[in-house]
């Protein structure tokens, strides 16, 4: 992510799961302006207590839900729950609909790849991030036994 400079980026987050919420914390704690979509109230609790962002309880997969989010202003629109379909979904009527350049989804099955094919968002693969990190820890150890 980047810096803040004195004009402040405005990022929209779906999902306030522990990657949700770890991420509004950091971008809030750079003086981004950023709003977290969560249908379940109770997830803002991950939320830091030095948040600055905003909140909207919703199912961001309703129209009336992104606009109260003010999709239309953000920058960057990060889509993290934790059900593929709905990543999916949100993240191509942000493509789609509201024509937004930088949407960024997590993936859970890389399988399902395709299914993003020809919409230019950016993914994330936990179980292939989670698979590097441990063949890097694992190299690593290697080197240090020789």
């Amino acid at each position: 992510m980047r810096i803040f400079s004195s004009e402040k980026m405005y990022t929209l987050i779906i999902g306030s799961g522990r990657l949700g919420a770890s991420l509004a914390n950091d971008l809030s704690e750079q003086g981004g302006n950023v709003i977290v979509v969560d249908r379940d109230k109770s997830s803002f609790r991950k939320l830091s207590p030095s948040f600055g962002g905003l909140t909207v309880i919703g199912d961001a997969t309703n129209l009336t839900i992104l606009n109260e989010a003010q999709i239309k202003k953000a920058e960057v629109v990060i889509v993290v729950t934790n059900d593929d379909n709905v990543n999916i979904m949100i993240s191509q009527m942000a493509k789609e609909l509201f024509k937004k350049n930088k949407v960024i989804s997590r993936l859970y099955d890389p399988d399902r790849k395709s299914v993003y094919d020809g919409f230019d968002i950016d993914l994330i693969y936990p179980a292939i991030l989670s698979v590097n990190e441990i063949n890097r820890l694992l190299k690593k150890e290697n080197k240090e036994e020789v």
